[in-house]
């Protein structure tokens, strides 16, 4: 490879991951979901997932969660920072009594830093505890995947220090999702993912939807 053409690459690379993380990536999206009514019981409480693309592929999620009236406002690919702009469409305005956040698997993904991005996540908690005081918060603990399992260390820290906070705040939990995923050596089960080793397939979210009700009750 010429010095010319190094650059060139790298200057490709450069862009590329300057749009990744833009969050008007994802404007589309969001102006989707800010927009979608939903006729609702009024007797139910409101639950709302937000967060990355393991939360928008949860197409079926509602059927997981009957006594309650569900909201899925997932974008795919988002971080921690994506929801913190895109905050006030898809937490604000839907008022959950009860919130369920799926982020932190594209910014470990990403190579940001754990501090960094345990920051952000505590920016988000003061945002809702703010304006939404009664909502509980739920942080889902990144997953583990074939995709990713060179991360393994580093998920497994991040996930360590997200639990350690939540469990010094009162109204927010910690949604361990990563210990089912795995069998007892702790090696992730394979036949919970599609072909891109990344997504779940319905076993995975039948774990899911299991561990999930166990704080819904």
């Amino acid at each position: 490879m010429t010095m010319r053409h190094f650059f060139s690459a790298i200057l490709v690379f450069l862009v590329f991951f300057a749009f990744a993380q833009d969050p008007a990536r994802f404007k589309e999206q969001v102006d989707e979901l800010a927009k979608k009514e939903y006729n609702f019981s009024g007797d139910k409480k409101l639950v709302v997932f937000a967060g990355s693309s393991s939360i928008r592929m949860w197409k079926d999620v509602d059927a997981y969660f009957t006594e309650y009236n569900v909201i899925n406002n997932g974008f795919g690919g988002s971080h921690f920072s994506d929801l913190l702009f895109y905050y006030d469409e898809l937490i604000l305005q839907r008022k959950p009594d009860i919130l369920f956040i799926y982020e932190g698997d594209n910014d470990i993904a990403s190579d940001k830093k754990t501090s960094e991005v345990i920051k952000q996540s505590k920016e988000l908690t003061g945002k809702i505890r703010k304006d939404l005081p009664g909502t509980k918060i739920l942080f889902i603990s990144p997953k583990p995947s074939l995709a990713r399992e060179k991360l393994k260390e580093k998920y497994l820290t991040f996930n360590n220090r997200l639990e350690r906070y939540c469990n010094r705040k009162k109204q927010v939990e910690f949604v361990n999702v990563w210990k089912p995923m795995c069998d007892k050596s702790g090696n992730v089960l394979p036949d919970l993912f599609i072909e891109d080793g990344l997504h779940m397939n319905k076993k995975g979210y039948d774990i899911w939807g299991k561990v999930i009700n166990e704080f819904l009750k």
